[in-house]
């Protein structure tokens, strides 16, 4: 079983092989991984196709797919904050911003599963300026989802799960971690020159890269920071908006497209 997708709306992927170990990250459905071990109590590691990232995950959150389909690129993505499908006649609930990989937006078929989409995915479109007109409002779609350490869906959302998620709907893959999606885009100068979809990254006294955030315009930001909330920004970082009290101090703004 070499790969897989996850069949499951969300699944933790943890940095042990225990139910009680630290979730380093999360898993969407519809998200395909590498099997690179397994471990008793049904427990396999695994790297996840979009972004490289290891952990372990329970075997019954997947299900054993053909390489065609590991290694197809994804087509679409749910749109709604949840979405209706169904799995061998099963009926499922699955979270914002799942992609797709499928030839139509009906259906599709994962190994032994028949997969039937009642809420249908939208086209996901290429990485270009021209296709950032709807960023705004995918970015929205997580304003006041609680803050949740490794967490990638609309149900709870880190920092950097926050901004990879808004930018994979925009058809940009970036790493997981913050410190490893400062390594990648171009540097943007100043606040003044930036613009919706860059994202600014913060630093604590020690220089390491601590919180990430998209930008909205030159003086807003949205981020999650306890829940995801728009703050104003500023040379030096962001304000909290009902503290006014500075949070955290800008280190450098990337941009991907």
């Amino acid at each position: 079983m070499p790969y897989a997708i996850v069949v499951v709306p969300v699944a933790p992927m943890r940095a042990t092989t225990a139910h009680k170990s630290e979730m380093i990250s999360q898993l969407l459905w519809g998200e395909c991984v590498e099997i690179t071990d397994s471990a008793p109590g049904g427990w396999v590691q695994v790297k996840n196709q979009y972004d490289g990232y290891t952990g372990w995950v329970t075997v019954a959150h997947l299900e054993e797919v053909e390489a065609e389909l590991y290694t197809a690129p994804a087509t679409g993505y749910m749109p709604g904050w949840i979405n209706q499908v169904t799995m061998n006649g099963q009926r499922m609930v699955v979270p914002f911003g799942c992609l797709v990989k499928s030839d139509n937006t009906s259906s599709a078929k994962w190994g032994s599963i028949q997969v039937v989409f009642e809420d249908k995915p939208l086209i996901l479109q290429p990485g270009l300026p021209e296709t950032f007109t709807h960023l705004k409002d995918v970015a929205l779609k997580f304003l006041n989802t609680a803050y949740l350490w490794g967490g990638k869906s609309v149900f709870g959302v880190d920092c950097s799960g926050f901004t990879q998620s808004v930018l994979k709907l925009m058809g940009i893959p970036v790493l997981r971690d913050a410190y490893e999606q400062a390594t990648q885009g171009t540097v943007v100068d100043f606040l003044l020159e930036a613009r919706l979809g860059d994202l600014a990254f913060f630093d604590n006294e020690e220089g390491r890269i601590t919180h990430v955030g998209v930008l909205l315009n030159d003086h807003e930001i949205i981020h999650s920071s306890g829940k995801v909330r728009i703050d104003p920004i500023d040379n030096e970082g962001i304000i909290h908006a009902d503290t006014r009290l500075r949070t955290h101090k800008l280190g450098i703004i990337k941009r991907y497209f």
